[in-house]
């Protein structure tokens, strides 16, 4: 059996995402971005920005050309996917629409921004499972949410909870200014984002509510595009301190970086090998491997590493590919 089945029976294992969401506004920085991925591989995936990157009076041509753009010969790898507008815009539906009609088949997931809580979250989920089934579109897509408000907050638990969400995003900037200057504005970079209370408080508490239901927290962006061991550092910070195992670019600058830091140590990578090639020859039994025993709780926990590494581009032996990694 393979070890998703067999090592979280009743639960729902995270999803195979890679470890960088990059983010891309205008059909110039998307192709820049697609032909990055061609180079490096489906090691980060491409959202086109449909709320941010929209001029406004213009928001139906450019989610016709971001589903273009999914849809192009260019995405090779099928990780490409789309943020659509916030519930209180008057365009979030006919984003769905058009997404869903154009290029429903090819998109890898919706992101949806500024919940104000569950129930806004319930809404868009319906209006696109509505919008997949009058299209025929044969594919149920995974959500992300972003967690940017006081009530997306409170209600993570409940968020990460329902079905076809598949990663928490947290949303620094609009956090921070949602607290109306009651956070310094220096919450929104380092060392600063990491370190204060009500900032930090709310990092533990996305990643904590999507790791407790299978789903990916993934880390806001750093505002450095050039310093590399800075931006490193940030996602250093977020991979080891705050359990974050996914994070935002928004330059091509900060994927070699990120990916790096969001990589398990090579050792740990060589013993995950070596106890999870033991353990199924084991039928999944107990094991000692190095003088410790093993058993299915530390399994879990080698599985989830090894799934990590080669998430983020880690070469691993082509017997270890077949064994555990073959269709």
């Amino acid at each position: 059996m393979h070890p998703d089945q067999v090592l979280f029976q009743g639960e729902r294992p995270l999803p195979d995402m890679p470890a960088i969401d990059h983010y891309a506004g205008s059909e110039k920085l998307i192709t820049k971005a697609l032909a990055i991925q061609q180079e490096m591989g489906p090691v980060f995936d491409i959202t086109c920005d449909c709320e941010d990157g929209a001029a406004a009076g213009s928001e139906t041509a450019h989610a016709h050309m971001a589903a273009a753009m999914v849809m192009s010969a260019d995405n090779r790898f099928g990780r490409v996917g789309a943020r659509i507008h916030d519930i209180t815009h008057p365009h979030w539906r006919r984003d769905i629409d058009i997404l869903v009609e154009d290029a429903g088949p090819r998109l890898a997931f919706l992101t949806f921004p500024k919940p104000r809580s569950v129930d806004d979250v319930r809404e868009q989920l319906a209006y696109l499972r509505t919008q997949e089934a009058a299209n025929h579109t044969g594919v149920t897509l995974p959500v992300h949410v972003l967690i940017e408000t006081h009530g997306a907050l409170r209600d993570a638990w409940q968020i990460a909870a329902l079905d076809g969400v598949e990663s928490l995003d947290f949303g620094l900037m609009d956090f921070v200014s949602a607290h109306h200057g009651a956070i310094p504005g220096d919450a929104m970079r380092s060392p600063g984002q990491f370190d204060h209370p009500l900032v930090a408080r709310a990092k533990c508490e996305i990643a904590a509510a999507a790791l407790a239901h299978g789903v990916v927290p993934s880390h806001n962006v750093t505002t450095e595009i050039k310093d590399t061991d800075f931006i490193r550092r940030d996602a250093e910070r977020a991979r080891r301190e705050f359990g974050y195992l996914r994070m935002w670019s928004i330059h091509p600058n900060q994927i070699a970086p990120i990916l790096e830091a969001m990589r398990p140590d090579f050792t740990e990578v060589e013993a995950a090998i070596a106890i999870l090639d033991a353990a199924q020859h084991a039928q999944w039994g107990p094991i000692q491997h190095a003088g410790k025993l093993h058993d299915r709780a530390s399994y879990r926990y080698y599985w989830t590493l090894l799934k990590r590494a080669r998430a983020t581009g880690q070469p691993l032996p082509a017997a270890v590919e077949r064994a555990f990694f073959s269709d």
